[in-house]
C-alpha cells in the first residue's frame, strides 16, 4: 500500500509541475525566481551525486548500499523533494494566480505523501533510520 501511495505522491509532483509549466507559472524573468530556481537545480545535483549510482525508484523502494547522510542529507532528509518544492513554488508565488498557488499546494502535497511514504519504507530496511530522522528535518534544516 505504500508503493501505491507513493506513486500517487509522485504523480500529483509531477502534474503539479506540468501544471505550472503549462500555464505560464513555472519560469520567470525575475531574478529572485531565477536565482531561487538555480539554487534548487544545484540543491537537487548535489543530492543526486552525494547518493551516488543508485538508480531512481517511481515507488520509493530504498536502494541497497547504506543509509545516505552525507552531502546535503547531513541537513535535511529529503533534498531532492526539497529541491523540486522550491523550484516549484518559485515560479508559482511569481505567477500569483490562483490555479499556480493551488498547483504549488499541490506539488507540496505530493512531496509530504512521498517523504512520508518513503520514510517508512527506509525505516523497514535501515533501523538507524530512526536516529538520523530525530537529527535532521524533512525540508528545512531547524524547522521542517
Amino acid at each position: 500500500m505504500l508503493k501505491v501511495l507513493s506513486l500517487v505522491s509522485l504523480l500529483l509532483m509531477v502534474v503539479a509541475l506540468v501544471g505550472l509549466y503549462m500555464g505560464d507559472s513555472l519560469f520567470s524573468p525575475s531574478p529572485v525566481v531565477i536565482v531561487s530556481q538555480c539554487l534548487a537545480a544545484v540543491l537537487m545535483l548535489w543530492a543526486r551525486i552525494t547518493f551516488g549510482s543508485r538508480s531512481f525508484h517511481a515507488a520509493a523502494n530504498p536502494t541497497a548500499g547504506g543509509l545516505v547522510t552525507t552531502g546535503p542529507y547531513r541537513f535535511i532528509r529529503h533534498p531532492i523533494y526539497t529541491a523540486a518544492c522550491l523550484f516549484g513554488w518559485a515560479g508559482a508565488l511569481h505567477g500569483g494566480s490562483v490555479l499556480a498557488l493551488l498547483l504549488g499546494l499541490l506539488l507540496f502535497a505530493g512531496a509530504v505523501g512521498r517523504m512520508l511514504c518513503e520514510e517508512r519504507l527506509v525505516a523497514g530496511v535501515y533501523p538507524e533510520y530512526q536516529a538520523y530522522a530525530k537529527a535532521t528535518k524533512r525540508m528545512i534544516p531547524y524547522v521542517f
